[in-house]
């Protein structure tokens, strides 16, 4: 178990201000590890912050310790462990957490078994994504019929979301808000000079850049991704394609980029904090993931005037309008991706008329401080409700 030793739990409370304990899967890159974080900063003002994970502590995870944040790693075992249900139960009453923030279902079951039969702390359970394929669970349907409090608050991050919680979770519609996604806009309102991060990153000022950022995990499909480039280097021979993020399937890809002989074409950057920059050599952002939910990469990515190719999943459609901001295509289809970047790259008007469409729609509606200010609204909230079952 994973702690931050500099910080006395007990001592969390002198100010009287309220604790929020964000509960994560792991915290290691990702959507909604990158999002906890943003909470975590935005909150501490107004609340005790604390945070834990399931399994291990990753990077962030180490970061908001770094911060000042208590942060700890409950090293869950396989199958449903009732030593880390012991375990979060501890660290819940050491903290005095009012409210727990559970980021996806795992979290938010293991938070509701910790309460147990008491009626705090309250629960927001906040679904980030689905997994893949997704599919209606009795077991889940009866467990969230128990476990949910009249206390308790469901957010989803987009609609589509929002319909496969009351279709697959049996939660009912009306107890579920859409909070969307949402990222600090100022990185991407003073982009630094293409040309200085394109000689940094060793591109040509005529290379066609094709980014993708994200885990390298089996639901984003890269393997798809790399048909794709495959198809649409035959027409654009300068087209370079950059993988930002790293994962379990980093060696598979490898393998799969020599087999295609993509090797002059693909560059895998490993994880960087840089992204806005990378972002700002670019020429295109694409995204093949098989089930999303709100995913910031695209956001962050219509923020910096990029066109986007992504496939059609979950709440995708819901930040890209396409053929206004980018364009869409079916999960799996490397032929289809393949066509719409074929289309984007060989015409350079289309490609500034998406990106800086996609620009103005994600100032409009994906603005971090709108985000924020509802997940502090829904707090208070729920921390002034009576206690109910």
């Amino acid at each position: 178990v994973a702690t931050n030793e500099h910080h006395t739990r007990a001592a969390t409370r002198a100010n009287g201000r309220p604790t929020v304990c964000h509960l994560l899967l792991q915290m290691d890159y990702g959507g909604a590890e990158v999002l906890a974080r943003q909470y975590a900063l935005h909150q501490r003002g107004e609340f005790n912050v604390v945070l834990a994970c399931l399994d291990t502590l990753g990077a962030i995870g180490e970061r908001l310790q770094q911060e000042g944040f208590v942060v700890e790693a409950l090293a869950r075992r396989p199958g449903v462990d009732f030593g880390c249900v012991r375990r979060l139960k501890k660290f819940l009453h050491e903290n005095q957490v009012d409210l727990v923030h559970a980021h996806q279902f795992s979290p938010y079951f293991y938070a509701a078994m910790a309460r147990g039969l008491r009626s705090t702390p309250r629960i927001l359970f906040h679904e980030h994504g689905r997994g893949w394929p997704d599919y209606r669970r009795w077991k889940r349907v009866l467990a969230n019929r128990v476990l949910l409090r009249r206390t308790d608050r469901v957010v989803a991050v987009g609609a589509q979301v929002r319909e496969a919680l009351v279709a697959n979770e049996g939660i009912p519609r009306r107890r579920i808000e859409v909070i969307y996604n949402g990222i600090d806009l100022a990185p991407y309102q003073a982009l630094p000079d293409r040309s200085v991060v394109r000689q940094q990153l060793q591109l040509a000022a005529d290379d066609l850049v094709v980014t993708q950022v994200a885990r390298l995990v089996e639901l984003k499909d890269y393997p798809t991704a790399l048909r794709a480039i495959s198809a649409t280097v035959a027409q654009f021979p300068r087209l370079r394609y950059l993988i930002v993020g790293d994962g379990p399937q980093r060696q598979a890809l490898e393998a799969l980029v020599a087999e295609l002989g993509l090797q002059q074409h693909v560059r895998l950057l490993g994880s960087r904090e840089d992204v806005a920059e990378i972002l700002a050599a670019s020429d295109i952002f694409l995204l093949t993931s098989v089930t999303e939910g709100i995913p910031l990469t695209v956001i962050e990515a219509m923020a910096a005037g990029l066109p986007c190719v992504a496939t059609d999943v979950g709440g995708v459609s819901e930040i890209i309008i396409d053929g206004e901001t980018g364009l869409l295509a079916p999960a799996t289809d490397h032929a289809a991706i393949a066509r719409q970047l074929t289309i984007i790259a060989g015409d350079p008007r289309l490609r500034t008329a998406l990106g800086e469409a996609g620009r103005q729609r994600a100032t409009s509606y994906f603005d971090e401080r709108q985000m924020q200010d509802s997940f502090v609204e829904t707090y208070r909230q729920m921390l002034e409700s009576k206690a109910g079952g």
